[in-house]
């Protein structure tokens, strides 16, 4: 990160103005006080332009996303904790060990510094858990109107074995899909955030970080064919986007698929539907049948996976297709939406 230089104390109460987007004394202070302390380590401490990385022995693994998610927090995280998760689970998704991350933020004038300092913290948290580090980044601010409170972008580096293929290009017809635990908790978290009073039953959101799990079944010894994490779109688009890269059909069964009483009750008044919405701690894991009770089992030792189901499998049946069958074994064609259910929740 630039211009991190006279420590000189922040208050709290104060907000963001558009001084501290001007690369000026402002900046240094906030960068300093508020962001430097929360997040050092050896590779960011010297403040440089760009970060030094040691050439990679493995296979270097890179990922860059945006988060703009409204509110900024809500139950079960907030969207530092999201930026976190949502890069570390990129990586991991591709069987790599997550090592280092950027860390880009674009406030609008009037954020409370308070506020952006609990943001930190919870990255600070949340990488450390991962076991990742901020290594470089940015501060921007955009005149009042022009920004939502806060919106991240973040960088991601990895490595994995040069011999690891997981990709779509794996996946084979008899394949198993699994899903990591019950799915649409995230966005409905996330929409009774927006309003709570319309909302009974609190959801919490299930996000987290995915990459303990899956090095875990990395070296357990299950053959990996293909992941992917069910961020927007959900269940229902990953299953089709894998169907069309990979030219089979994923064949899921509608009664296997685990979704919360709560998160159902939800979609159920208001036409949603649990399939298509975006998780941020929840992935589907495509291996072979021989591996199945061995996987289930991993899963089992992790609090967020304990819901960890066998949903579907693999066929060449219909290329490019994913079907849903219900209770009755009736299939039909599921199609991407349009658009978004649930606007901005990652």
């Amino acid at each position: 990160m630039k211009q991190f230089s006279c420590p000189v104390e922040i208050d709290s109460n104060q907000i963001i103005t558009l001084a501290h987007g001007s690369g000026g004394r402002l900046t240094r202070q906030l960068i300093e006080d508020v962001i430097k302390p929360a997040l050092a380590n050896v590779r960011l401490d010297p403040l440089e332009d760009a970060a030094i990385l040691q050439q990679f022995e493995q296979t270097a693994v890179m990922t860059t996303d945006s988060y703009v998610i409204s509110p900024i927090q809500f139950p079960g995280g907030d969207i530092g904790k999201l930026a976190i998760c949502g890069t570390v689970n990129d990586l991991a998704m591709m069987g790599a060990t997550p090592l280092y991350l950027s860390l880009g933020f674009i406030l609008e004038e009037g954020l409370h510094i308070a506020e952006l300092a609990a943001v930190v913290q919870s990255i600070s948290q949340t990488a450390q858990a991962a076991g990742v580090a901020i290594v470089t980044g940015d501060t921007k601010v955009v005149e009042k109107g022009k920004g939502d409170k806060i919106f991240i972008n973040t960088s991601g580096i990895g490595a994995r074995e040069n011999t690891c293929k997981i990709g779509t290009a794996e996946i084979r017809s008899g394949d198993k899909v699994i899903v990591s635990g019950d799915i649409g908790r995230h966005g409905v978290a996330v929409m009774a955030a927006r309003d709570p009073q319309a909302f009974d039953t609190p959801v919490i959101s299930d996000i987290a970080c995915l990459n303990h799990v899956v090095t875990a079944l990395i070296e357990e010894g299950i053959a990996i064919h293909c992941m992917r994490d069910l961020t927007r779109g959900g269940l229902a688009t990953a299953c089709i986007e894998l169907a069309q890269s990979s030219a089979l059909q994923f064949d899921l069964g509608e009664t296997t698929i685990p979704v919360e009483e709560a998160v159902q009750s939800v979609c159920d008044v208001l036409g949603l539907d649990p399939l298509y919405i975006a998780n941020e701690g929840r992935f589907v894991l495509i291996i072979p049948e021989t591996c199945v009770e061995r996987a289930l089992a991993v899963f089992a030792r992790f609090d967020n996976c304990k819901a960890a189901k066998v949903i579907g499998e693999v066929t060449e049946d219909k290329p490019g297709w994913a079907t849903l069958r219900n209770a009755y074994g009736v299939s039909r064609k599921l199609d991407l939406l349009a658009g978004d259910q649930l606007p901005r929740i990652c």
